[in-house]
């Protein structure tokens, strides 16, 4: 069970990488398109779940509290 978690967070995680890529591409904005790109890159490096969702989500919540 724990492998297939690590792929459904990560699906997840990617998921919402591509949508901040596609914002911070139209929008011009650095942050959320960097942010999408790490989330699109961290599931491949993390191999713990509870690691995994405690990083994608503070990667998630980096766009909200940082404005630039």
């Amino acid at each position: 069970m724990d492998v297939t978690s690590l792929l459904i967070w990560g699906m997840l995680f990617g998921a919402a990488g591509i949508g901040f890529i596609v914002y911070g591409r139209k929008q011009k904005a650095v942050i959320p398109l960097l942010t999408g790109i790490a989330l699109l890159v961290v599931p491949y490096f993390i191999s713990s779940v509870y690691v995994l969702v405690i990083t994608g989500l503070v990667l998630l919540a980096i766009p909200y509290f940082i404005r630039v």
